[in-house]
């Protein structure tokens, strides 16, 4: 599983990521945590409102920092 954390260095986009390799531990899923700051780059998934969180190349939340609870859902 690849997912990646868009987002230009924030302090919810830090809090995303962290949350996000915190989850992907507790839930022992083999999967790559990438944080992606370069705006192009963001951009290229339709983003315009960061935090974002990308699983295996789909947008799965925009805008906001959801639960760790959440998160463990979407994996």
């Amino acid at each position: 599983m690849e997912i990646k954390v868009l987002g230009t260095g924030c302090t919810k986009c830090k809090t995303l990521e962290d949350i996000t390799r915190k989850a992907v531990e507790e839930k022992g899923v083999d999967a790559t945590v990438e944080k992606v700051e370069d705006i192009m780059q963001i951009m290229t998934y339709g983003v315009m409102t960061t935090p974002a969180l990308v699983i295996d190349g789909k947008v799965a939340i925009k805008g906001r920092v959801p639960s760790i609870d959440e998160i463990k859902d979407l994996l």
